[in-house]
């Protein structure tokens, strides 16, 4: 099997691709415009009125969270290391522990809208909300930049394109319908977008798993054995060494990388405000249960794509399909349709992409909204309004972010092709959990915490972690960099997370203790302590 005959197939059954792709996009945006027309204020628009069960938000979670990285990168991953890309789907599911356990009962007791509620409660408004935005921001677009770049190599791979020029329309489409979402259907709309889309990833990857473990006997070491066998390294495919452990430095970036899957989920915007959206605290911690059980099997069968992949399909087509290694799971499901000269392959790759690129559109919506939502509330109408603006001119300021932030992603998206979209949510949960986590944690649980903590934590963990992020191989010296041709890069890590997570933890905590203990509002602490744990007084 080579590109080769695969691009000739997709051009052969253009009609049913291009067709396939035309109803998903029609009906997620028909769903749109009908939960647009039903949203009536602020809180219909920032929490789909607070009126989704714990089963339904647990549902849209998992379509938030089962983003490009699940589907394409992990998948990917796997098919080119082996157990080493294992580590992805470990440390993406383990994460929810720490958002059940520590996260998503008292974040939902203690907010309304954004991240910035919480951190605010017991802080001076204007500084910390405006932190709050910020990181959201850069957080959200370091999420959407993986999002695009998946979208890219799929919908470049089905339509044959291979000029810059073609995949950077690609990446402009997809930047389109994702502000369609947000600016018509707010978070209603996108919920109901995720919703379908979980059900449809988790379908597609049940096929998938089905027909690669029929292939082989319904045998799992058969399986293992055989992409083994396939990969070109032998056993060693199966073992720590491919891509993290051969060097000094790739074991710490193993370490790096393992950190901040696992702390990353807690702070993550998009995901965060999804424990607005249900009616209580009780329903916000459902949520979470029903979520780690839907992806948690997703995670089981990407372990199976992954190895299939690996078992037939050479190393060397899948990355002369796309070097990071990002369609291996829809050249996977050409092959099990029959491969070359098959109608068969040719239906079963554009079902499985189309649901990819379903998947891609839903997530980045969720991410268009966290990001907008957050300027909106916490910059627009509580910094630059002080409080002033009203409910219409609130979502008018997130609808018009939308559109920048989406523009924005579009041309980070452009320059990042060749980058493997697991590797880029990794960057994303590092920042995350660098400039979030740290602010949330001690807000909810340290009385001593103040505002020059919080601004301590959120910008200088944000800072350090981009700052490592722009100077590490992830963006020059390497071949897959996103500017191979220059190499500035001083820092050895593809992932900031040992350095910059500690940072933003220890940082928060300085700035605490070294200002006077006057500027700690205990009082304020105690309500929110006794808010967070109740749920008194909760939206």
């Amino acid at each position: 099997m080579t590109p080769v005959p695969l691009a000739v197939d997709a051009q052969q059954h253009r009609p049913l691709i291009i067709g396939l792709f035309s109803v998903f996009v029609l009906a997620t945006l028909a769903i749109t415009v009908w939960a647009g027309r039903r949203t009536k204020d602020a809180t219909d628009y920032y929490a789909g009125g607070r009126s989704f069960t714990g089963f339904q938000n647990g549902l849209a979670i998992s379509g938030d969270y089962m983003s490009a990285a699940s589907f394409l990168g992990i998948a990917g991953a796997i098919a080119l290391f082996g157990y080493d890309g294992l580590l992805y789907s470990v440390g993406f599911l383990v994460a929810w522990l720490v958002a059940l356990l520590l996260v998503a009962e008292p974040l939902r007791n203690s907010g309304r809208f954004t991240m910035g509620d919480v951190l605010a409660y017991r802080m001076r408004q204007r500084p910390v909300r405006t932190a709050a935005g910020v990181s959201t921001i850069v957080v959200s677009i370091f999420y959407l930049l993986a999002q695009m770049v998946g979208a890219g190599a799929l919908v470049a791979l089905l339509l044959g394109v291979t000029g810059e020029t073609g995949k950077n329309l690609i990446v402009v489409l997809v930047g389109v319908i994702m502000i369609l979402y947000v600016t018509v259907g707010g978070m209603k709309g996108t919920t109901w977008v995720q919703i379908v889309k979980a059900a449809l990833l988790i379908a597609g990857a049940v096929l998938l798993t089905v027909l690669v473990l029929q292939r082989f006997g319904w045998s799992v070491p058969a399986l293992l054995d055989a992409a083994a066998h396939h990969s070109g390294t032998g056993r060693a495919f199966l073992e720590p060494g491919q891509k993290y452990g051969a060097t000094a430095v790739s074991k710490l970036d193993f370490v790096s990388l393992g950190l901040a899957l696992v702390l990353g989920t807690a702070g993550l915007p998009h995901i965060l405000i999804r424990f607005y959206t249900v009616p209580s605290a009780k329903a916000a911690r459902k949520s979470v249960l029903w979520a780690i059980g839907i992806i948690g099997g997703f995670y089981l069968m990407t372990i199976a794509l992954g190895f299939g992949a690996a078992a037939l399909i050479t190393r060397a087509d899948i990355v002369a399909s796309n070097p990071a290694g990002n369609t291996a799971a829809p050249l996977l499901a050409w092959q099990l349709g029959g491969g070359e000269g098959s109608p068969g392959g040719a239906i079963l790759l554009a079902v499985i992409s189309a649901v990819a690129f379903a998947t891609i559109l839903a997530v980045v919506a969720g991410l268009t909204l966290a990001s907008s939502s957050s300027f909106a509330h916490d910059i627009y109408a509580n910094v630059i309004r002080r409080g002033q603006a009203t409910e219409r001119q609130e979502i008018a300021a997130a609808r018009i972010s939308a559109v920048a932030i989406g523009a924005v992603a579009i041309g980070l998206g452009i320059f990042a092709g060749k980058l493997n979209v697991a590797g880029l949510v990794a960057l994303a949960f590092a920042v995350a959990a660098s400039a979030n986590l740290p602010a949330i944690l001690y807000s909810l649980f340290w009385r001593r915490f103040n505002t020059s903590g919080a601004l301590w934590s959120i910008y200088g963990g944000l800072s350090v972690s981009v700052l490592l992020v722009l100077f590490s191989p992830v963006v020059s010296g390497k071949p897959t960099s996103m500017f191979p041709g220059v190499d500035f890069h001083w820092f050895p890590l593809e992932n900031p997370g040992l350095v910059s997570i500690p940072a933003g933890f220890l940082l928060g905590w300085l700035a605490s203790v070294l200002t006077p203990v006057e500027d700690t509002d205990g009082e304020k602490y105690a309500e929110l302590e006794v808010r967070a744990l109740t749920g008194a007084g909760a939206h």
